[in-house]
């Protein structure tokens, strides 16, 4: 039995904007209940629970900083209170603060780290708490909860000038990994998704230039930008029974980015 047929309720963190949108989205339209967790666009956000409740989803919007523990929490106690639960954590709110090795502040990477992976952990705690009151009925059972971690080509790929980028999604690859290892025999399963280019707000400067555009082709050896929706599908599948014998499993959503494309013509 898919999403669509169960009306989970989905938190989706970063949902205001970019992939995130695009996921809550997508979860709205199998009828989910969806949670759209923002830090500042809160128009951006009001903009993604129209399109959901256009599509026949439901949800609401709660604006909280995934790296601070209290207002996580708040989060997950109104989710559970107003859903009488969660299923699915979509782990999406990302921030890049970009600077040569020698010249990065210590701010700039502490504030990397503490969205881009002490958020991923505080959002996955709440979520594990919450699920393991639940219990699975037998060995058989589908998963009683669910966790993607939306990571980047970048937790493989290094990225010069974007260091602690790179180090955070390298981070959050082994804390997906070492936390499906943990809660599989609860029956809880835990994922990743790396994109690679997706054309998003972000990145609009490389996608709606005709030249920047030409070059990023170089790296992408299906010959095409990815879309919110490409990464989307793929979150809906991974929190579907479909997917139920899938955990500790990144999936690359990149074109064939991590192919090493300058092998395409034999090197």
């Amino acid at each position: 039995m898919g999403i669509q047929e169960r009306n989970q309720t989905v938190l989706v963190t970063g949902a205001s904007s970019g992939i995130g949108q695009g996921i809550a989205i997508a979860f709205g339209q199998k009828k989910a209940n969806v949670i759209i967790n923002y830090h500042s666009d809160e128009e951006g956000a009001n903009h993604t629970l129209e399109m959901i409740k256009k599509s026949g989803g439901n949800g609401f919007i709660h604006k909280a900083d995934v790296g601070n523990e209290e207002e996580v929490i708040t989060m997950f106690q109104r989710a559970i209170a107003e859903y009488k639960g969660v299923d699915v954590l979509v782990s999406n709110a990302g921030i890049q603060k970009d600077n040569s090795f020698a010249e990065m502040t210590l701010e700039q990477w502490n504030k990397v780290m503490n969205t881009n992976l002490t958020g991923y952990f505080l959002c996955a705690r709440e979520a594990i708490k919450h699920f393991t009151q639940k219990e699975a009925n037998n060995p058989d059972a589908k998963a009683i909860g669910n966790i993607i971690f939306m990571s980047s080509v970048h937790d493989i790929i290094p990225w010069a000038g974007h260091v602690n980028y790179a180090s955070s999604k390298g981070g959050i690859l082994m804390l997906m990994k070492s936390l499906a290892l943990e809660v599989a025999p609860k029956k809880i399963r835990v994922n990743a998704i790396s994109p690679g280019a997706i054309a998003t707000d972000i990145n609009d400067d490389v996608w709606k230039d005709e030249e920047k555009l030409k070059e990023l082709m170089k790296l992408i050896p299906y010959k095409r930008i990815g879309q919110p929706e490409d990464v989307a599908k793929v979150a809906v599948w991974l929190a579907s029974e479909e997917s139920d014998y899938v955990t500790g499993t990144t999936i690359y959503v990149d074109g064939g980015m991590t192919l090493y494309p300058g092998f395409v013509d034999n090197g």
